[in-house]
């Protein structure tokens, strides 16, 4: 919100109210009343819900990195305040204070739902505003975590991405050039191996933390009452788990959506997707997955991301009951039906040493504008041959000096669109080296990657002092957690459906869905993965029934 920001995007983020509207929205709340100098919303505390303002004003201030505040906005009369966080009744990222007496109506997430639903046109304003807020906030950093570290640091790389890739704002201080920073490193990280420090919205201060450790700080993961049973429960957030959330929570279920690392799966790495239909221009896979991420929150569906689901106890279906997941940290969930869409996992090259100690020091599975930033001006190794491996390499080659594109096989015909191979081949900094695999990346987790090496069909082999490395080698159907959950599978891990034909997504046990790529036979495409996401929903009625 420090940015300037046009009069038509100002006046759509902080739409006011007409009066008639006002009305319509007052249904879906309760009257609250605030007195002069009252706290309404406090960073790093959630919200009961969102206030539309009758009478008086709620000051708006965001916080800086240094903790002082600044001026945001002003609602008054007709106004209303809240962002994406009040969908799912997260921790707010401002704070809010009564000026004057305050009458207003406090819409919780419920009520929220409710209003978003039943009054479509004055929902899409208020959807639009919160979005634009959002937006507003991660552009200007305010209300998330404060990162203290070097900008290069690839630790400080990983937990950025991890908030980048989830849409949280977040600031970060470099203790080289800020005496602020300098002095909070001195008093909790005197080991450098403590760094990044990260200072969460509620002051409490991180050491060089896990995605997850963050995430819990900044309240991503809060979930409903240990005795709620969900309608479904969605393992995965790429694209068909999404659309699945999107579907079922438009048509009244409930849902919980669980994913181990961000939304978007391996499509929210995609920089560009070319042949997404309806998008001419292309659309990023962030940029496509995040419009599902929210819209799914708009109906509803609660998401637990990052966490691991452990274990599928299914047994319980077997009675008509509710089947339970255990998740990473040791909680469970309760659910009638369960979908699974966890996708597949990166794949690694077959032999390459040293490349799992140097994953998040240099060795990267997807290409954000962080990690381009990153490498701007180097050279960087590309491995693999499909059209997410073609996508990365046109992305980075606007920021790389150059790009060396590894490929297996003799070309890239069997494995990529001609579109991409047009394009990799029209770019000059891209040197497509086929017949090559990658046998070797040297560094530490404290250097970073160093050097690479790789060899030719011929045996000729080649190292270069090359600090990034980027691996597109698709991947491998995530199942593991199923161990305790007897699901069919093909000879290759995936998981099979159609057992009764009624119920073409079912997997071998009843209630148990499979969407998208860990199904055996799906076409491994967003589109497809979307349609089996929408497909699932009347599937999982006919079971319910």
């Amino acid at each position: 919100m420090s940015e300037p920001v046009s009069s038509t995007r100002q006046a759509q983020m902080f739409y006011v109210l007409a009066p008639e509207e006002i009305a319509r929205m007052s249904r879906f709340g309760i009257p609250r009343h605030f007195i002069e100098g009252e706290q309404v919303l406090r960073t790093g505390k959630a919200s009961p819900g969102i206030y539309l303002v009758l009478s008086g004003i709620i000051r708006i201030t965001g916080r800086d990195a240094h903790g002082h505040n600044f001026p945001v906005v002003e609602h008054g009369p007709g106004a209303f305040s809240g962002e994406l966080s009040q969908l799912s009744g997260k921790p707010s990222f401002v704070d809010g204070v009564a000026v004057g007496e305050v009458d207003a109506i406090e819409i919780n997430a419920g009520g929220l739902h409710a209003l978003l639903i039943s009054e479509a046109a004055l929902g899409e304003k208020i959807m639009r505003a919160m979005i634009l807020r959002r937006v507003a906030l991660i552009e200007a950093g305010a209300g998330g975590p404060v990162l203290i570290g070097a900008a290069a640091s690839h630790d400080v790389a990983r937990l950025r991405g991890f908030l980048n890739r989830n849409g949280i704002p977040h600031q970060l201080l470099d203790p080289a050039s800020d005496a602020d920073a300098q002095a909070f490193v001195e008093r909790y990280a005197p080991e450098p191996g403590q760094l990044p420090l990260a200072v969460c919205p509620n002051g409490e201060v991180l050491r060089n933390p896990a995605e997850n450790e963050l995430a819990r700080c900044i309240g991503m993961l809060d979930t409903d009452p240990a005795d709620t049973v969900y309608d479904v429960a969605i393992v995965g957030a790429g694209p068909a788990g999404l659309a699945a959330a999107v579907y079922a929570g438009s048509e009244g279920l409930s849902v919980l959506v669980i994913d181990a690392r961000a939304f978007g799966g391996q499509a929210g790495a995609s920089a560009r997707i070319e042949n997404y239909f309806g998008f001419p221009t292309g659309i990023s896979g962030q940029a496509l997955t995040a419009r599902g991420y929210t819209q799914a929150q708009k109906f509803g569906a609660r998401m637990l991301i990052p966490m691991d689901a452990r274990r599928l106890d299914c047994e319980p279906a077997d009675r008509g009951e509710p089947m339970t997941l255990e998740l990473g940290d040791g909680r469970t969930v309760r659910a009638r039906t369960v979908v699974i869409a966890s996708g597949a996992r990166y794949r690694r090259p077959a032999e390459c040493s040293n490349l799992m100690t140097m994953e998040g020091h240099g060795v990267w599975y997807w290409a954000s504008p962080m990690e381009a930033k990153l490498c701007a001006g180097g050279e960087v190794v590309l491995v693999g041959g499909g059209n997410s491996a073609g996508q990365a390499a046109v992305f980075l080659s606007e920021h790389a000096s150059k790009v060396w594109m590894l490929v297996r096989g003799p070309s890239l015909a069997a494995s990529m669109s001609k579109y991409l191979i047009d394009r990799i081949a029209a770019t000059t900094n891209i040197e497509l080296l086929t017949r090559t695999e990658i046998t070797h990346v040297s560094g530490s987790r404290e250097s970073g990657v160093e050097s690479v090496s790789w060899r030719s069909h011929g045996g000729e082999t080649q190292q270069r002092l090359i600090h990034h490395v980027f691996l597109f080698l698709g991947a491998d159907p995530s199942t593991e957690w199923l161990k305790d959950c007897p699901v069919a599978v093909d000879g290759r891990g995936f998981i099979t459906t159609g057992h009764d034909a009624m119920l073409p997504l079912q997997t071998s046990v009843p209630g148990v869905f499979a969407i998208g790529d860990v199904r055996a036979g799906s076409v491994k495409r967003v589109g497809g993965a979307i349609g089996e996401g929408a497909a699932v929903v009347s599937q999982i009625h006919a079971y319910l029934q």
